[in-house]
C-alpha cells in the first residue's frame, strides 16, 4: 500500500506533491520554507529536488518540475484523509502545463473518500484556467493572502466553483483591516517562522478573527510563528481556534 507523507501542518493530514519547486512572486515568498527543505532533500539525494533551474530564480533543487508518477498515488490510499495538493509547490504555476493540471483532478474526482487542499499564490492564472476543470466537492481551493497588497487574489477565486473556497493569511506580514470575506468558506491566519521570521502583530489577526466571527466565516488560527513553528504557541487571546468548513474529518492539531 502506497502511504501518503503525514504532515505536521495543523489543518491538514497529509501531503502529495504532484509537483515540486516555485519561484518568487511576492514578499510572502521571502522566507519559504519548501526552498530550504528542497536544499535539504537535494543534498540527500531525493529525485524529485536535483532540478536545478536557474538560481536566480528557483534556488538549487527548486526548480518547477512535474512528477507523473506521483500523480496517481492517493488511487492507493486506502483510508480517508485531508490532503494538501502541493506543499513544496504550486499546482497553477504558469510552468505546470493545463493538461497537467487536468490529470492532478482527475484524480481527485476519482477518490471522494479523500478531501484535498489547494493553495495558490497565482489567483490570476488560477481564476482564468478554473472553467477548464470539473470542480468536484471534494476540492477545496485556497489563495495565500499575506498582507493588504494582496487581497486583489480573493477577486480572482470568488470566480472559482470549488465547493469550499479558502484564505491562508500565512505568513500574516501586515494588516488586512480591508479584507472582504464575501464568498469564503474557511480563514487560515499565522506567523512566519524559521531564523529570518517577521513578527505578527497581535491586532493584524485580532482583526481577521473578528471578520471571521462577524461574518460566519469558520477561522483557524495556525501559530504566532518565530524561530520554529511552535516557538510562539497556537492561541489568541487566549483561545485555540480549530474551525474548519463543515467536513466528518477534522484533523487533530498537534
Amino acid at each position: 500500500m502506497a502511504m501518503a507523507d503525514h504532515s505536521a501542518i495543523e489543518w491538514t493530514e497529509a501531503t502529495w506533491n504532484p509537483t515540486t519547486g516555485c519561484d518568487r512572486i511576492s514578499t510572502g515568498c521571502d522566507n519559504c520554507y519548501a526552498l530550504t527543505l528542497a536544499k535539504r532533500l537535494k543534498a540527500m539525494g531525493s529525485a524529485k529536488y536535483q532540478n536545478d533551474g536557474d538560481p536566480r530564480t528557483s534556488g538549487p533543487g527548486f526548480a518547477v518540475t512535474v512528477h507523473p508518477d506521483a500523480v496517481r498515488l492517493p488511487l492507493r490510499w486506502q483510508q480517508p484523509r485531508m490532503v494538501f495538493v502541493n506543499s513544496m509547490s504550486d499546482l497553477f504555476h504558469a510552468r505546470v502545463p493545463t493538461s497537467f493540471i487536468h490529470e492532478v483532478f482527475d484524480v481527485m474526482a476519482a477518490t471522494p473518500q479523500h478531501t484535498y487542499q489547494i493553495l495558490t499564490k497565482r489567483a490570476a492564472r488560477l481564476a482564468k484556467v478554473a472553467h477548464l476543470f470539473d470542480w468536484p466537492d471534494n476540492v477545496w481551493m485556497g489563495v495565500s493572502v499575506e498582507d493588504a497588497g494582496q487581497l486583489a487574489r480573493l477577486d480572482h477565486l470568488r470566480q472559482v466553483p470549488a465547493a469550499v473556497r479558502f484564505v491562508s493569511a500565512e505568513p500574516l506580514l501586515g494588516p488586512v483591516p480591508t479584507i472582504d470575506l464575501t464568498g469564503m468558506h474557511w480563514v487560515i491566519v499565522g506567523g512566519e517562522s524559521g531564523p529570518s521570521a517577521r513578527p505578527m502583530a497581535p491586532d493584524w489577526a485580532r482583526t481577521v478573527r473578528d471578520r471571521c466571527v462577524d461574518d460566519g466565516v469558520p477561522f483557524f488560527f495556525k501559530q504566532w510563528g518565530g524561530r520554529t513553528p511552535k516557538a510562539g504557541g497556537r492561541t489568541l487571546d487566549g483561545c485555540i481556534w480549530n474551525e474548519m468548513p463543515a467536513t466528518d474529518r477534522v484533523p487533530v492539531a498537534v
